[in-house]
Order: structure tokens, then C-alpha cells, then sequence
């Protein structure tokens, strides 16, 4: 099918399925979710997108079957919330979410740092956080699929960090996930030209140890075989010069 190109209204859509996200964050923010099931969070975040008329797109895909990925410490992505996974001090919780809004789809993640956390996590998130900036600043027509990949590897790289190598970033906005997959490393002028109207997910999935990964017994969460903290942010971008964040300023 190839990368779709959006035009004005499409992107106008996104943004406001976008909207949504940004301001579910920035809600969870001024939460203290020490003592809280990842369970009773996702229901917040399930009946948040519901009551602004719109639909959390991960639920019931391919089966997964909560509103929102919740991940904590070594576990990287696709974490399903659960009753007895309580939240602690100290730790790394990555939460992800999808929204549909009148046929459009946006899609972002965040990490949340709780109580007090040590050098190592703070460190974690910043240059997770830097990577995602780093990637964004490549997507204006005329550069590489490629440098957008570059960008976010050689930062975390540099950084002493690792990227996560089997999954990326996508191409979203009809679907949840389009072509390209955005691999958080590569080479620099390499790849599909960007154009306007791309719109895709950039997120960094950044290791604090070794870049082994393993799924769970559950099917879904992938976490770090070392056991050691990871980091993940997201946002929905859309090609332009500058770039058009479609989920939240950074």
C-alpha cells in the first residue's frame, strides 16, 4: 500500500484524537499513582476516552484486551494492566495509549518516574525523552526515512543506552499501524524520502542494560531479559517543515 500521504483535514483529525492523549497525560500527571493497580489506572484512562466520544483503539486489538499498555521497570512495551500489579515508589511506569476519533487515530506513550527515583531512571527518561526530540526534528520532506532512525539511535548510543531492535515506530493516523515501520536505529540518507502529509509514531524504546529481549507468559508484555529499567516515550508527527507534533508540545 505504501506510506499514505494525509492531507489538511485528515491531519486535523489526528490532532484532535491527539488532543485527547495530550491532555489524559498531562491529567495522569498530577496523579500520585503510588498504590494503584495498573488495572484501576487503565479503567481511568478507558472511561476518560470514552466520555470525550471517543474509542481506546487497543482494546480488542489483535486481542489485547485493556484500554491502555501499561509497563513497569524492566518490562518495555505492551504491558497488560492487572489487578495485583501494584504501583510502587521509585519505579518506571510506561503507559501507552491509542484513541479513535471520528475515523482517526492517534497514538502516544509516556513515562512516569514515581515518588522519588534514582540517577539512573532520571537519567533514563531524560535521554529517552531527547531521543524522541531528536527523531522529530528529522521529519520534514525532503530527508530519509533513515535519518529519522539515526537520529534516535546515535543519540541513545552516545548516551551509553541501548535501543530496543525488534520493534519501532509506525505509520499511523487511518490505521493504528501503516506503513513505515521506523526502526530506532539506521543509516542517515537512507531509505523512503519523507514528504508532506506522512504522519507517523516515533518512540524510542530505550534499555538501561543489554539489548536481549524476552516476551512473557502472557503473550504481550516484552520486557528486558537483564531485568533492568527501560524507558518509553511516543508521540503522532506529522511531515512538515517544521514538524507538526499531533499529540502533545514537547
Amino acid at each position: 500500500m505504501g506510506i499514505l500521504i494525509k492531507n489538511t483535514d485528515d491531519i486535523k483529525g489526528i490532532g484532535q484524537a491527539g488532543r485527547i492523549i495530550d491532555n489524559l497525560f498531562k491529567s495522569l500527571s498530577n496523579f500520585d499513582l503510588e498504590g494503584m493497580s495498573t488495572w484501576e489506572l487503565d479503567k481511568f484512562i478507558e472511561n476518560y476516552i470514552i466520555q470525550r466520544h471517543a474509542y481506546p483503539i487497543f482494546k480488542g486489538y489483535r486481542g489485547f484486551p485493556a484500554a491502555s499498555c501499561i509497563s513497569i521497570e524492566d518490562e518495555i512495551i505492551h504491558g497488560i494492566p492487572k489487578k495485583d500489579v501494584i504501583i510502587k515508589k521509585g519505579q518506571l511506569v510506561k503507559i501507552d495509549v491509542g484513541v479513535r476519533l471520528n475515523g482517526y487515530i492517534a497514538d502516544a506513550a509516556i513515562t512516569f518516574g514515581i515518588g522519588s527515583i534514582d540517577k539512573l531512571r532520571r537519567k533514563l527518561m531524560e535521554i529517552t525523552r531527547n531521543a524522541l526530540r531528536k527523531g522529530i526534528e528529522q521529519m520534514k520532506p525532503g530527508n530519509h526515512l533513515g535519518d529519522i532512525s539515526y537520529a534516535i539511535g546515535n543519540y541513545v548510543h552516545e548516551n551509553g543506552f541501548n535501543v530496543i531492535k525488534n520493534y519501532g515506530g509506525h505509520g499511523v493516523g487511518i490505521q493504528l499501524h501503516e506503513e513505515p515501520i521506523i526502526l530506532n536505529y539506521g543509516e542517515k540518507e537512507r531509505g523512503p524520502l519523507l514528504k508532506r502529509g506522512m504522519v507517523f509514531a516515533l518512540e524510542p524504546m530505550v534499555l538501561s542494560g543489554d539489548v536481549k529481549i524476552i516476551e512473557k507468559s502472557d503473550g504481550w508484555t516484552v520486557a528486558a531479559q537483564d531485568g533492568k529499567p527501560s524507558a518509553h516515550f511516543e508521540h503522532t508527527i506529522a511531515v512538515q517543515d517544521p514538524p507538526l507534533v499531533l499529540t502533545a508540545e514537547l
